[in-house]
């Protein structure tokens, strides 16, 4: 029996260079997961969008066949025509696409982009078709589906996007699906249950995955057979347990050796804490006012962060950790005073051991700006964060431009230092932002941060939208310019992985409120909140002999009134944050 999909010398090129993928062969059986894996740039994504015959307009399959065995039988697709070509694409072959931004049309809710694919393959009525589009919304982790459906994609965050663009390509259940990166934007908790859920659909389906990714520990927890490509070739190929358990290629070996887990700690000696404060949040909270599902519905208020404490010391790194949603963010955007905190909330920031403390949200325009050139953010997307239409040099300058700092020549000076700061070349400031690669645009990032000489970094995710390797190599630099500059970090991320490498203290936030806040030494050797045990227990890593534990991660993951008796909320009313040991904070009941 022929196999669901065969690729076959697949080659696919631009104009008249040579070509981005060549020689490309691999299968895949029904009811099997095939993983590509390899950093940006390897070719996968371009192979994957061949099948589906969307390639941009520049870029022609040179040679190659790609056969799909159908309904009607085996077809080669490169073949097909049009119309028949339509009958597969978005029926019998999905695809989750890497960024929703870029994939979810910004003016319609999103459940009218969701019921469109059943409406158009299953020939279904509203009524039906949202029926079902609901029960997905709630199978890939909505907690309230109705307003999901009423929601236009920027009033979600973005792993919440990734979620609808998941519902989008499943709720017809696909033959084959083919997920290119569909977790890269997701927390932990949810990537597993989104791992979860595609396994389930497998089982009730037969459908087949092919999984474009470059997190070996996905890999791991899902892939039947693995493809490792690099620059548009195969480096190895073969079943998961013998690629993954013995690699045989250096390029494959690199991937791991890149692979980020969370060390094994043994319980640490207890440090005393810090008494010099860059940066204070004293019970904090935020709340915003959202729409109803429909025009005629009250106005609804959701609080976004609920009473958080919270000290960065001086030279010091201190993480926030949690799922989408989990008010991470906005801690971030109040820690530098571009959000109003309810009142009775203070932020305090403190630029010298011998400064006077001042108030964040109390600041007039002129202190506002003083403080900003204090106090700086490394924002998520590198690709987004940068003007297509400056050159490096407009970009690192204007900030020193904005804040009225040194003379032309001297602004230029202060852009190649921070070049050279973040490990680029002074070559490269005529450059425009599209002829980097991700890792370079996010140390462009960084370099734009740095260039007023910030006293406190705010990173939002820094690391989230990179390959392993360069995510290393980030963390590297991170770590590198704190010491050599003596900066001090607030470190937004979902990956306890990162944060057990880079952070010197982690507070674990779930809906709004801080569950657990310890050093990662303590809060990864002994954690006790439930939450906190199933993003440690989520966290895939690169050996098929550990699965993710998805018991563990549902039950932390889960409301907290289904959690154990002593962290679970009394009619909606969380328990206190109190210190179960030294230097150990948990919401418990005790």
């Amino acid at each position: 029996m022929p196999s669901l999909l065969s690729v076959k010398d697949l080659s696919i090129g631009f104009g008249r260079n040579k070509p981005t993928v060549d020689q490309l062969n691999f299968a895949v059986d029904a009811g099997e997961t095939l993983a590509l894996v390899g950093e940006s740039g390897s070719g996968k994504t371009l192979s994957c969008r061949a099948i589906l015959r969307i390639l941009p307009t520049s870029a022609q399959i040179r040679r190659g066949e790609i056969l799909f065995n159908g309904p009607a039988g085996v077809c080669d697709l490169v073949k097909l025509n049009e119309r028949k070509l339509r009958q597969v694409r978005g029926d019998r072959i999905s695809m989750i696409f890497q960024e929703p931004m870029r994939s979810l049309s910004p003016l319609h809710r999103i459940g009218e982009q969701v019921s469109e694919v059943l409406k158009l393959h299953r020939d279904c009525s509203t009524s039906i078709a949202k029926r079902q589009v609901l029960a997905e919304f709630e199978r890939v982790g909505f907690n309230n589906p109705d307003r999901t459906y009423c929601a236009y994609p920027f009033e979600l965050s973005g792993g919440m996007q990734q979620r609808a663009m998941i519902a989008m390509a499943t709720v017809v259940k696909p033959a084959l699906l083919i997920a290119d990166e569909p977790t890269t934007a997701l927390d932990m908790t949810t990537q597993a249950q989104v791992l979860g859920l595609l396994k389930d659909l497998q089982a009730e389906s037969g459908m087949t995955l092919i999984l474009v990714t470059h997190d070996l520990g996905v890999v791991a927890n899902m892939a039947d057979q693995v493809v490792v490509m690099n620059k548009g070739r195969v480096m190895e190929s073969g079943a998961s347990e013998l690629v993954l358990g013995s690699p045989a290629h250096p390029y494959t070996k690199h991937l791991f050796a890149a692979a980020p887990v969370i060390p094994a700690f043994t319980r640490p000696p207890v440090s005393s804490k810090s008494a010099d404060l860059i940066l204070s949040l004293q019970d904090v909270s935020k709340t915003y006012g959202v729409r109803g599902s429909h025009g005629w519905l009250p106005q609804q208020s959701i609080m976004a962060v609920n009473r958080v404490s919270l000290d960065v010391p001086r030279g010091k790194v201190v993480a926030i950790v949690g799922e989408s949603g989990s008010g991470k963010s906005t801690c971030a955007r109040l820690a530098l005073g571009a959000e109003t905190v309810d009142p009775g909330g203070r932020i305090f920031f403190k630029e010298d051991p011998d400064a006077q403390p001042i108030d964040v949200q109390s600041l007039d325009s002129l202190q506002r700006c003083d403080f900003q050139r204090k106090a700086q953010m490394v924002f998520q997307d590198p690709h987004s964060s940068l003007s297509p239409r400056m050159q490096i040099i407009d970009a690192l300058t204007e900030p020193l431009d904005i804040h009225n700092i040194g003379t032309t020549a001297e602004r230029r000076d202060r852009a190649i230092e921070v070049l050279e700061q973040v490990g680029l070349d002074p070559s490269m400031l005529r450059r425009y932002p599209h002829a980097f690669s991700g890792g370079q645009r996010q140390r462009l990032s960084i370099a734009r941060a740095l260039a007023l000489r910030p006293r406190l970094l705010v990173c939002d995710e820094p690391t989230s939208a990179l390959d392993v390797s360069v995510q290393a190599q980030i963390l590297d630099l991170l770590e590198d310019i704190r010491d050599r500059l003596q900066l001090s970090y607030l470190f937004i991320s979902h990956d306890l992985a990162v944060v057990a490498r880079i952070a010197d203290e982690v507070a674990v936030m779930r809906r709004g409120r801080i569950v657990e806040q310890a050093p990662p030494e303590l809060l990864m050797s002994n954690p006790k909140h439930p939450y906190t045990q199933a993003l440690i227990a989520a966290h895939p890593e690169p050996d098929i002999h550990r699965p993710i534990d998805l018991d563990t991660v549902a039950m932390g993951a889960g409301e907290p009134d289904t959690w154990p008796g002593a962290f679970r909320y009394s009619d909606g009313v969380a328990p206190d944050l109190i210190e179960c040991e030294t230097n150990h904070l948990v919401r418990t009941h005790g």
